[in-house]
Formats: structure tokens, sequence, C-alpha cells
């Protein structure tokens, strides 16, 4: 199993809506993509900023490319990613889980 890390930053004052946007939008992406096997979304208040950190679990790297593309290291937005992010951040890491 790979395990997919992605981070992301807002405002602080976009804090809930992001976090609805992700559970409306990108959570049902994700779980209706074959392969997919779970996910994990991490947020933090920090300052004037929060920090979204997604940690998707796939069977497999071609399940991945399947979801983001030949370049599976290239991280996936959303349209609506640009009224939230303040960076867009180019890759996101990969881990081949061996224990859990």
């Amino acid at each position: 199993m790979i395990a997919r890390i992605w981070h992301g930053r807002t405002k602080a004052e976009d804090y809930e809506a992001y976090s609805e946007f992700l559970k409306s939008k990108a959570i049902p992406d994700y779980e209706n993509t074959e392969g997919f096997v779970r996910l994990v979304f991490l947020r933090s208040l920090e300052g004037d900023e929060a920090h979204f950190l997604l940690i998707t679990f796939w069977e497999n790297l071609e399940v991945i490319k399947n979801f983001a593309g030949e370049d599976y290291e290239k991280a996936k937005y959303y349209p609506e990613d640009k009224e939230f992010l303040l960076e867009f951040e180019e890759k996101v890491k990969h881990y081949e889980v061996f224990a859990e």
C-alpha cells in the first residue's frame, strides 16, 4: 500500500469553509477512484494561517496514476482551491506503508 501526502495553507478565516469544501468535493472524488483505500484529513490553526494535511492510502502506484495522472508526484488541485489556498505546492510525497 502507498500513502500519498499533500499539504495546503489557507488564511485562518477560511479554516471552516475550506474544511467543508474538502468534505464535499475532494473526499467523494478520492472515494470514487478505483484503488483508493482510505484517507485521513488533518488540520491545524497556526496564528493567521490554517494548515491542511491530507494522507490518502492507495493499493499501489498504478492506481495513483489513474487518479493523479502519469506525473503522479504532481499535486492535484480543484478549480475552487484558488478561492482558498495561499500557495500551490507542486509536489506531494509518497511512502510505502510497511506496517499498521
